[in-house]
């Protein structure tokens, strides 16, 4: 084992001669009054290591011992992982005493103990590879797939396989022999480093299916594919965090982590009382049940951030392995960037935009394509969708964060600060913001089939009738109400109707809050066919009551159930308003 002592200490920064062989990202341990301090080689030079210190290094100084594990910075892969709140570095929080977590203090990020009913789905004699499945165990709603361990290389012969029964993850469940005759031990728990990817899936596709998060202007004007990537930059205030924890709401995803990163304590603790008590759309349970959280909050130290989305990302991983759709939310990169600045500061590394490290964009797209859709050896499907939020400096856009994630993110859901203080939410702007997939061919196909014919066609109509209301509303701004042509408040009015009726939606209202996409397809049509109806108005006092009107409906059919008779109702109460109106344009 390489030993080591400290010679330099720069906040969480050290400086460790070594006497022995140690690599980069190895864990090692710092000794200090009967405490473990835990940190991650970062930078060799000769025999000097550089670490980053996962926790506080009060007290420490020069000539402290430090021993290097040998192993890299790994995660406990298993049942039991979803329902739990870990920490940066997986520490199981509910299973440590006391409010605070202590310097050096760890806890098992699964219960050894804990037994589980196995289900054996292969056999003795079967040829196996990384990943294979060779059993599973119920966890909450889920079957929970046993596989080869991710570690093991080349073909394995499946020597002997627990019968169907009870077991705890301390239990070797099968034995192996590899390609050396050596026979191998498999249990219901493997490990695996989080800053490689999991790579056991046969190829990775391109996404074309609609994940669906029932929020009308992502699914419709800018829709993310399921295994597609995502970010959200806002200014303080514009609702990133909320319209996160309504996408994890109403997602039909099978899993879901939650990665707090680097983000306030209270809003943590508003992510651990609520999400137990909100209910899972797709399967009536409880949203608990099929999420994780990485809790990791910005009094922690900035080593620990850049754990945490790792921690998150593998996880994500093990699950699409099973086969899996998972959502990983990641709340807020802009934290995990800040840290890396920190980190390469303290390194005195050459600084690029900012002050962040010249490589940020690369370990962003490295990240982001961890992501994606995959197709597994047996025909199993699995995808991780990542949705990252971006906490730009005074909501400028322009700065390395934000525009390192661009380069790589799919989709670009840009809160408007303008859109938050009017009361218009989801605060997300539909002209600033895009989808890429909308111009894939794959996806377009997908929404002939699965959604409607022309669909995206459609899609596009809305955008450019909000983006004609625009300009009408920047006209009449400029040169008043009575200066500008009828045809300019007619075409502001519509892209108000577009904005009021389609795209604003209320996340405390049952039915409103959630919208599937044959709903999404029926009112995005019932908009576009009043657009085009022919309307004749005296002046533009009657435009603004005539679509007030509309709007008003519109809103009552929102917050009735689809197709009920309320909604039939108000639904033919538009084409009555038409009537009226064309009776009084008669008169």
């Amino acid at each position: 084992m390489t030993k080591g002592k400290i010679t330099g200490i720069l906040s969480n920064l050290l400086q460790i001669k070594v006497d022995g062989p140690v690599r980069q990202n190895e864990i090692c341990f710092v000794l200090k009054n009967e405490q473990r301090l835990m940190a991650e080689v970062i930078k060799i030079k000769g025999d000097i290591a550089f670490a980053q210190l996962f926790e506080a290094g009060t007290g420490l100084q020069a000539d402290d011992q430090v021993e290097f594990s040998g192993e890299l910075l790994e995660v406990s892969l298993g049942p039991g992982l979803l329902s739990k709140n870990f920490d940066g570095l997986q520490n199981d929080l509910e299973a440590m005493p006391g409010n605070f977590i202590n310097a050096g203090q760890r806890s098992e990020a699964l219960d050894l103990e804990a037994v589980y009913t196995f289900q054996p789905l292969a056999q003795p004699g079967d040829k196996l590879k990384a990943g294979d499945v060779i059993g599973e165990v119920a966890e909450n709603a889920l079957m929970h797939k046993i596989m080869l361990p991710f570690k093991f290389e080349g073909t394995y012969d499946l020597v002997e396989l627990a019968e169907a029964g009870d077991y705890n993850l301390q239990t070797a469940i099968a034995q192996v022999k590899n390609e050396a005759d050596e026979l191998l031990p498999v249990y219901m728990v493997q490990k695996w480093p989080v800053k490689w990817p999991i790579k056991t899936y046969e190829n990775k596709v391109r996404p074309s299916e609609i994940f669906q998060t029932g929020l009308r202007v992502i699914d419709t004007l800018n829709p993310i594919a399921e295994g597609g990537t995502a970010y959200i930059p806002g200014a303080f205030g514009t609702g990133k965090t909320v319209l996160q924890q309504a996408i994890a709401k109403n997602n039909r995803a099978e899993v879901v982590i939650l990665v707090a990163c680097g983000e306030r304590a209270n809003e943590v603790v508003e992510i651990f009382h609520s999400f137990p008590e909100l209910e899972d759309l797709a399967t009536g349970r409880k949203l608990k049940d099929k999420t994780t959280i990485v809790c990791n909050t910005s009094n922690m130290p900035v080593a620990a951030r850049e754990a945490s989305v790792y921690v998150g990302m593998t996880m994500a991983e093990y699950y699409r392995s099973m086969g899996y759709k998972v959502l990983l939310l990641a709340d807020s990169t802009s934290r995990w960037a800040q840290a890396l600045r920190e980190m390469s500061n303290r390194m005195e590394e050459l600084p690029g935009t900012d002050a962040f490290p010249v490589e940020l964009p690369a370990v962003i797209a490295n990240f982001y394509g961890r992501a994606g859709k995959v197709m597994m050896k047996d025909g199993r499907e699995g995808s991780v969708t990542f949705l990252g939020t971006v906490s730009p400096a005074g909501g400028n856009f322009k700065e390395p964060v934000t525009e390192s994630t661009s380069k790589v993110a799919r989709c670009f859901y840009a809160l408007s600060q303008k859109r938050a203080d009017a009361k218009r939410y989801p605060a997300i702007d539909p002209l600033l913001s895009y989808s890429r997939y909308l111009d894939y061919e794959e996806f377009q196909e997908y929404t002939e089939r699965s959604v409607e014919t022309g669909w995206t066609e459609k899609v596009m109509r809305a955008k450019n009738l909000l983006a004609k209301g625009i300009e009408a509303r920047d006209q009449i701004s400029i040169l008043g109400d009575d200066s500008v042509p009828l045809d300019y408040h007619r075409d502001f009015w519509k892209s108000e109707l577009i904005d009021f009726a389609f795209i604003q939606q209320d996340s405390f209202d049952d039915t409103d809050m959630n919208s599937t996409m044959e709903r999404q397809s029926f009112m995005l049509n019932r908009v576009l066919e009043i657009c085009d109806k022919k309307q004749d108005f005296e002046d533009f006092s009657t435009v603004g009551s005539f679509y007030k009107k509309l709007i008003n409906l519109f809103k009552q059919m929102n917050y009735s159930e689809f197709r009920s008779d309320d909604f039939s109702k108000f639904n033919e109460e538009l084409d009555q308003v038409f009537t009226a109106n064309e009776k009084m344009e008669a008169l």
